[in-house]
């Protein structure tokens, strides 16, 4: 069966939620780095940049694979990671690697378990992502991690320009939809801190699920299991 044309509409409300999703933050050094694993390589070009910069001493790449990340990274999303930053300069001595997440949680509280074996204790953080996962990821270190200061992080792009980088506007769309039903309800369920949504991002986010994008959302099927393998990657 043939995909949905994209309407011009729709492509407005998802202009809305990628910008809600982003939270410019200033870029600034911290004591360590998390590259949160996904579909989205872009996240380790976007973390040795940053390296190379000198903006921290060391990062933890964490992630498995899920169904959307399988094919493309077979040997876990994490080990990718770290090879292709190794591949951009990055030296092997800076990178640490946690393979098992299949979450957000997990990424979170695995790496800093990597981080502190490691003897690294960071009172800040360099959070990096895919750049719509950043409200929903910060939200979720908040809450698990709360003494740490966090500062987001993503490779600076446009909302066409991403697309054009992924290929796959649909997956793209309803990955932005999964993470704001997640940050809507998750708060409820313990996994992050609340988030102001503004009704006019509230209104896009509803006109997109209804409209078939809703690949990555959580539904209430799978409720009583946890946020583990659920997380749009």
């Amino acid at each position: 069966m043939p995909r949905q044309r994209i309407t011009e509409q729709q492509r407005r409300d998802a202009g809305t939620l990628w910008r809600y999703h982003q939270l410019d933050h200033p870029i600034r050094a911290c004591d360590a780095a998390i590259g949160l694993g996904s579909h989205d390589l872009g996240v380790a070009t976007c973390a040795a940049d940053l390296y190379l910069r000198g903006l921290f001493p060391v990062v933890v790449f964490t992630g498995s694979t899920s169904a959307t990340t399988r094919a493309r990274f077979p040997r876990g999303e994490a080990v990718h990671y770290r090879e292709h930053a190794l591949a951009l300069g990055v030296p092997g001595s800076a990178v640490l690697v946690e393979p098992t997440a299949t979450n957000t949680g997990a990424n979170i509280t695995r790496s800093r378990a990597v981080l502190e074996a490691a003897g690294h204790h960071p009172a800040s953080v360099l959070l990096i992502c895919k750049p719509y996962a950043q409200r929903r990821s910060h939200a979720t270190i908040r809450k698990l991690w709360p003494e740490v200061d966090v500062v987001c992080a993503s490779a600076p792009t446009g909302y066409q320009d991403y697309v054009a980088a992924i290929g796959d506007e649909h997956l793209v769309i309803s990955m932005m939809v999964g993470d704001l039903q997640r940050i809507l309800e998750y708060p409820e369920r313990g996994f992050t801190v609340p988030q102001e949504v503004p009704r006019a991002v509230e209104d896009a986010y509803r006109r997109l699920r209804d409209a078939g994008f809703d690949a990555r959302r959580v539904h209430a099927g799978a409720a009583a299991t946890g946020p583990a393998s659920r997380r749009p990657r």
